[in-house]
């Protein structure tokens, strides 16, 4: 009998479960991602389409190996300090965003969380982080080196359009290291016989009546700084700028590829799609303290349906140093 006993028992630990008893398994933890982006939920900047397909060329998937709380600024950078605090609250491994006003939020909502910053402007000179080898606390990421280029931009877009004389300079009101180009570009501006306009707005509801006083100072041509605002209302910006007759400059091949004549800078969708690296990096134990920051190469794209568009012909010399030409 004690062996009949036996061979039952051995028999029925044996036996596959009946379908839906799962014997239960000692799991990991699963990380926890905070995103905060500045951009509306409906229309997002291009960054973070691009940094979720980085996630998943890294073999992350949502909601399996990588649960994700989103929080979106809705294009209202006033929102983003209440965000980021909630996102921490959320005690996540890493915070994940772009754009210095969010990179501000996310600092001052935690000192220990690493965070991973995927466009950042002059962050040494912001005083976001220490250096750009050697970042320090709790931030790091890569960023566009706006500084660098925004005189080079100014200069190519007056080799494309070279009758112009006055060009505006559009910045968003809450991006400070952007705000001051005009003042930052007088040098070449005053080499390039060029007067510049400084125009602001944090609201795509402002648009028109920016272009509108534009059009009324005599702005020529147009130059686009750095915004997650302006990225993610691109094209209806560059309908007005087209609808004006501005020939436009901006710092990003998205702009071009979405009517802009001219861009000049990185490809911040390459930034960001690069930026899941630093995230997985951090999530296998790597301090953000120890990862440099990240600088661009440059590139320049010309769309030549715009110059059509607005009856211009860009120089052979200029479409031969063009990374791109979109035809």
């Amino acid at each position: 009998m004690r062996h009949l006993i036996g061979l039952i028992v051995t028999l029925v630990l044996a036996m596959p479960l009946p379908l839906g008893i799962v014997m239960a398994q000692p799991r990991g933890k699963i990380p926890r991602l905070g995103l905060l982006d500045p951009s509306p939920q409906q229309r997002p900047a291009p960054c973070l389409p691009a940094f979720q397909q980085g996630l998943r060329n890294l073999g992350y998937v949502e909601g399996q190996n990588l649960l994700v709380d989103y929080r979106y600024a809705e294009g209202q950078p006033d929102r983003l300090p209440a965000l980021a605090a909630e996102l921490v609250g959320r005690g996540p491994d890493v915070l994940w965003l772009h754009g210095n006003p969010a990179a501000w939020a996310a600092k001052l909502a935690t000192t220990t969380i690493p965070i991973v910053a995927a466009v950042l402007n002059e962050p040494v000179e912001e005083g976001l982080v220490t250096s750009l080898a050697r970042p320090g606390g709790n931030l790091t990421g890569l960023e566009l080196r706006s500084g660098e280029v925004v005189g080079k931009r100014l200069e190519l877009l007056k080799v494309a359009v070279p009758m112009i004389t006055q060009v505006a300079v559009l910045s968003e009101s809450s991006e400070p290291a952007t705000a001051a180009a005009p003042r930052a570009l007088a040098q070449e501006a005053q080499a390039l016989g060029v007067a510049l306009q400084r125009v602001e707005t944090g609201s795509p509801a402002a648009f028109e009546e920016v272009f509108t006083a534009m059009a009324d100072s005599g702005a020529e041509a147009l130059l686009i700084m750095e915004s997650a605002l302006f990225a993610a209302h691109r094209l209806p910006l560059l309908a007005l700028a087209l609808r004006h007759r501005l020939p436009t400059m901006a710092y990003g091949r998205h702009y071009a590829e979405s009517g802009s004549l001219l861009s000049y800078g990185a490809d911040p969708r390459e930034l960001c799609q690069r930026s899941a690296v630093f995230v997985d990096k951090i999530l296998k134990g790597t301090k953000p303290a120890d990862l440099p920051i990240e600088r661009p190469t440059f590139q320049l794209v010309v769309n030549l349906k715009t110059a059509q568009a607005l009856g211009l012909t860009i120089a052979p010399t200029l479409l031969f140093q063009a990374h791109e030409v979109i035809r």
